[in-house]
């Protein structure tokens, strides 16, 4: 939105850093007591805890606080709410549950600010490793303070790809093996973390050439989408537009390889 102030931006983005950093204190003292973390199950497959809830109500306490103006839309407590009228911060206040409660260190807090639809500032910690991902709109993206660009690997067979498994619906597993399958002998390596927040972030650094998903919900990709982009990278749907803050599947790449990555995943069998 060409009416948005650069300082706005900041202002927001700042505001979603805060937020994160808060989460991410209380994220890690409960990781020292893993075993008296009860599990719950959202579905067979996807759980949640009392860490999940005390994230997402430590950010939203800190948006009424700071951004009392922007309404919050978060996987825990308020995953109903529309991502694309208005002012709204996307909030996945702890994106690889499973992994967390496991103890492995592969998850985050994701938040992103948007306008109408376009996002606008973001901030994504990665708890396990130490990392915050931050970006702007027309202002790049950043680790910490320093800036990061996607690869600029043009080649399929050196290329190291993200995905993400269908883990939830398995309806569409047989199209993700089918497309997998098309994928392994072309490239380097396929990886599977287990948190798409940070896996597009992955990408916006370079680690990753590309990633694709075939389902992801609004926090999951919301913060990711601007950071690539702002770090040179593109985002899209399966059928190559330009990547909305709302479910479905998800392409992610450094851009360069975007149109052979797209062909290969839509490839007839």
């Amino acid at each position: 939105m060409s009416d948005v102030s650069q300082s706005q931006r900041l202002a927001w983005r700042n505001t979603a850093v805060g937020a994160a950093a808060l989460a991410t204190a209380f994220i890690a003292e409960q990781s020292r007591s893993l075993q008296e973390i009860a599990w719950e199950e959202k579905s067979p497959t996807d759980f949640v805890s009392r860490v999940d809830l005390g994230a997402e109500q430590i950010i939203r306490d800190h948006f009424a606080k700071e951004a009392p103006e922007i309404r919050i839309v978060g996987e825990e407590l308020s995953a109903e709410g529309g991502t694309e009228e208005g002012l709204v911060a996307i909030v996945d206040p702890l994106d690889g549950t499973t992994n967390f409660l496991h103890g492995y260190p592969n998850y985050g807090v994701s938040i992103c600010v948007a306008l109408d639809g376009v996002p606008q500032a973001a901030a994504m910690y990665d708890v396990g490793r130490g990392a915050l991902y931050n970006a702007i709109a027309d202002g790049g993206a950043f680790v910490d303070t320093t800036p990061i660009h996607v690869s600029i690997n043009t080649i399929p067979a050196r290329a190291l790809i993200g995905t993400g498994f269908p883990f939830k619906d398995v309806t569409s597993a047989d199209r993700y093996v089918r497309q997998l399958r098309r994928l392994m002998p072309e490239v380097a390596g396929v990886r599977r973390a287990g948190a798409a927040a940070l896996d597009l972030c992955d990408v916006a650094r370079g680690r990753f050439d590309a990633f694709w998903e075939l389902h992801l919900n609004s926090w999951d990709l919301a913060a990711g989408v601007l950071i690539i982009r702002e770090a040179g990278g593109r985002v899209t749907d399966m059928e190559g537009n330009d990547a909305r803050l709302i479910a479905g599947p998800i392409v992610a790449s450094n851009g360069v390889m975007h149109d052979w990555f797209l062909a290969k995943l839509r490839e007839e069998d």
